[in-house]
Protein backbone atom coordinates (compact mmCIF):
# COMPACT_ATOMS: atom_id res chain seq x y z
CA UNK A 1 0.00 0.00 0.00
CA UNK A 2 3.00 2.73 0.91
CA UNK A 3 4.04 2.24 -2.96
CA UNK A 4 0.68 2.94 -4.08
CA UNK A 5 0.48 6.04 -1.96
CA UNK A 6 4.14 7.15 -3.16
CA UNK A 7 3.06 6.80 -6.81
CA UNK A 8 -0.18 8.81 -6.02
CA UNK A 9 1.90 11.41 -4.73
CA UNK A 10 4.67 11.61 -7.42
CA UNK A 11 4.21 10.80 -11.23
CA UNK A 12 7.53 9.19 -11.29
CA UNK A 13 6.57 6.99 -9.01
CA UNK A 14 4.43 3.69 -10.41
CA UNK A 15 3.03 0.84 -8.46
CA UNK A 16 1.81 -2.69 -9.39
CA UNK A 17 0.08 -5.53 -6.62
CA UNK A 18 0.09 -8.97 -8.04
CA UNK A 19 -0.83 -11.90 -5.92
CA UNK A 20 1.97 -13.95 -5.83
CA UNK A 21 -0.06 -17.42 -5.73
CA UNK A 22 -1.46 -16.40 -8.75
CA UNK A 23 1.60 -15.08 -10.54
CA UNK A 24 4.06 -17.92 -10.05
CA UNK A 25 5.83 -17.11 -12.82
CA UNK A 26 6.44 -13.38 -11.41
CA UNK A 27 6.74 -14.38 -7.38
CA UNK A 28 9.90 -16.74 -9.16
CA UNK A 29 11.76 -13.75 -11.22
CA UNK A 30 11.28 -11.12 -8.13
CA UNK A 31 12.62 -14.40 -5.99
CA UNK A 32 9.28 -13.36 -3.17
CA UNK A 33 10.51 -14.49 0.32
CA UNK A 34 7.82 -12.82 2.01
CA UNK A 35 4.62 -10.96 1.64
CA UNK A 36 4.04 -8.17 1.41
CA UNK A 37 7.23 -7.65 -0.81
CA UNK A 38 7.89 -4.18 -2.45
CA UNK A 39 10.55 -4.48 -5.43
CA UNK A 40 12.56 -1.43 -6.85
CA UNK A 41 13.13 -0.71 -10.49
CA UNK A 42 13.15 -4.60 -11.58
CA UNK A 43 14.92 -6.07 -8.84
CA UNK A 44 17.08 -3.69 -8.06
CA UNK A 45 16.03 -3.11 -4.34
CA UNK A 46 13.63 -5.42 -2.20
CA UNK A 47 11.57 -4.64 0.85
CA UNK A 48 9.86 -7.93 2.58
CA UNK A 49 7.47 -7.38 4.80
CA UNK A 50 5.16 -3.96 5.73
CA UNK A 51 7.88 -2.02 6.83
CA UNK A 52 7.92 2.19 7.66
CA UNK A 53 7.53 4.63 5.17
CA UNK A 54 11.48 5.71 6.12
CA UNK A 55 12.75 2.30 5.57
CA UNK A 56 10.89 2.24 1.70
CA UNK A 57 12.48 5.21 1.00
CA UNK A 58 15.44 4.90 2.38
CA UNK A 59 15.55 1.54 0.16
CA UNK A 60 14.39 3.13 -2.70
CA UNK A 61 16.95 6.17 -2.39
CA UNK A 62 19.87 3.37 -1.95
CA UNK A 63 18.75 2.36 -5.54
CA UNK A 64 18.25 5.88 -7.38
CA UNK A 65 20.78 7.31 -5.68
CA UNK A 66 20.36 10.97 -4.44
CA UNK A 67 19.79 12.42 -7.92
CA UNK A 68 17.73 15.68 -7.52
CA UNK A 69 14.89 15.35 -10.21
CA UNK A 70 12.99 18.24 -11.60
Amino acid sequence: MLAHQLALESPMVEAEMVEAMEFPELANRFRVSGVPQTTVNQGAGTVVGAVPEENLLAEIMRVVGNHKFA
